[in-house]
């Protein structure tokens, strides 16, 4: 038995040696001092020896398993501390790197018009209004000269919530409020931002858009006046050379009522597909106040009058920046957000 445990120990030992990974020394484990490994066998074999010799046997068999497990188990660390050396160089993080600083946003297109457009109108003197957009329908229609049942009512497609409530078609109702919150006659300079709903959806119209609508009340207003506000607008936003015109409407709060047009930013005026070759651009619509909205939210019109206006902020924007799809604004697409 003693040459047979030698012959063992030598060729589980040098097994070993040559070893380079865990799966290759969980092998030999198995093969040597597994429930059916070589070693183990000896041991069960030690029945067939006689009492005499069955102790100086069994103490033999012992101190070569114990020496393999030992072997073994030392192989195994290093092969661990190796793995465990070659994982840390692979993964290992450079810290002395500049850290990669998080992807900062910017304001979007549609808050940057509207932030120029408050800033104009701030300089001028106007105040900023703001009301809510759950509004009544007194505010949004009737004191605004659009009692119900009126057609022009069919101009704005609303979304109603209950039969005197419903999401805001525009911000004029900002206008009445401020009116009927003020001393009767006193002057008013306001402009009125805010979103407003209205059942459209195509390239040109949303059911969610932005408004900026103002309104002036005093002594000795003419259209004079709105014509020169207008238009030292339209050309603050796109350049000193741009024309204007104004075109007489129809709105039932203003009396006489104009539709602005600019000529067009993409040909100057000469003509293309995008002004449909006619050289202008609709823009906005305006008016003197009409006398019987004065009238409805406390004023006089023989002492006072007035002129409003109100522009869709997408729309400037489109023109501003060439877009032609007004859904753009609302998908938050990164490309086309990162362009501003």
């Amino acid at each position: 038995m003693k040459e047979e445990l030698q012959r063992i120990k030598a060729e589980a030992l040098d097994a070993i040696k040559g070893l380079t990974d865990q799966r290759s020394l969980q092998d030999i484990r198995v093969k040597y001092l597994g429930k059916k490994g070589e070693i183990t066998a000896l041991l069960k074999g030690l029945g067939k020896l006689s009492p005499e010799e069955r102790p100086k046997a069994g103490a033999l068999v012992n101190a070569v398993r114990e020496e393999l497990e030992a072997k073994i188990d030392a192989v195994k660390t290093r092969m661990e501390a190796a793995e465990l050396n070659a994982r840390l160089e692979q993964e290992r993080i450079d810290i002395t790197l500049p850290g990669r600083a998080p992807k900062s946003g910017h304001i979007h297109p549609l808050t940057a018009v509207n932030e120029m457009i408050e800033d104009f109108f701030m300089k001028m003197g106007y105040t900023v209004e703001e009301g809510p957009e759950i509004e009544q329908d007194y505010y949004n229609f009737e004191c605004l000269n659009l009692p119900k049942d009126h057609p022009a009512r069919d101009m704005q497609d609303s979304f109603y919530i209950t039969e005197n409530f419903l999401l805001r078609t525009h911000t004029s109702p900002v206008q009445a409020r401020t009116m009927q919150r003020h001393e009767p006659n006193s002057p008013i300079r306001m402009i009125a931002p805010g979103k407003v709903y209205r059942w459209d959806y195509d390239a040109t119209h949303s059911p969610v858009f932005h408004q900026v609508e103002g309104l002036i009340i005093d002594e000795h207003i003419t259209f004079a006046d709105l014509k020169g506000t207008l238009e030292s607008f339209l050309r603050h936003m796109y350049g000193d050379e741009t024309k204007v015109r104004f075109r007489t409407s129809f709105f039932p709060f203003t009396e006489p009522s104009a539709e602005v047009d600019i000529s067009c930013v993409m040909c100057g005026g000469e003509g293309c597909r995008v002004c449909s070759h006619t050289g202008w651009l609709e823009i906005l619509g305006c008016g003197m106040v009409h006398p019987d909205v004065l009238r409805m939210n406390g004023y006089d019109p023989e002492k006072v009058k007035g002129f409003a206006f109100g522009m869709g902020v997408e729309r400037i924007a489109m023109l501003l920046y060439g877009i032609n799809d007004l859904r753009l604004f609302f998908e938050d697409d990164v490309r086309f957000l990162e362009q501003f």
